[in-house]
């Protein structure tokens, strides 16, 4: 484990899971596009990733993407499947960033409740995904 405190009778452990970026694969078109053609431009790709530390794991993530001139920001769903902390399973973590000029960047990450499979059935969490890691606080019954 990767250090654990217990909250509300659950023992809540911090991970830290560096990953990497398998592949990258964007989708052809922008069904979001503006149809005046204005705006900043939408896009959607799936990405795979492997993780490695206490999480090991590989992923498939849905991303949707906007990237104007004064600011950008992404939304996604990603299906885990491996092992945390030698528990074996599978779940789905939804996460986002945004941020542009003028504004405090955000980031967010959690595991969507009721996703988590296997010896992960009933994992909850909540944390970020930044610079190639994933950093998360969760509770796992």
């Amino acid at each position: 484990m990767s250090g654990g405190r217990r909250q509300d009778d659950a023992v809540t452990t911090h991970l830290e899971s560096p990953f990497t970026l398998d592949a990258w694969e964007p989708a052809e078109g922008d069904p979001l596009a503006d149809p005046d053609g204005v705006g900043p431009p939408t896009g959607r790709a799936t990405i795979r990733k492997t993780y490695s530390g206490a999480l090991t794991a590989t992923s498939v993530t849905e991303i949707l993407t906007c990237r104007g001139e004064q600011g950008a920001a992404y939304l996604a769903q990603e299906r885990v499947v491996g092992e945390l902390d030698g528990r074996r399973g599978s779940f789905v973590l939804q996460h986002g960033a945004s941020g542009g000029e003028g504004q405090e960047p955000q980031q967010w990450a959690f595991v969507v409740a009721g996703s988590g499979t296997g010896a992960l059935a009933g994992l909850q969490g909540r944390g970020i995904i930044a610079h190639e890691l994933l950093t998360l606080d969760y509770q796992l019954g």
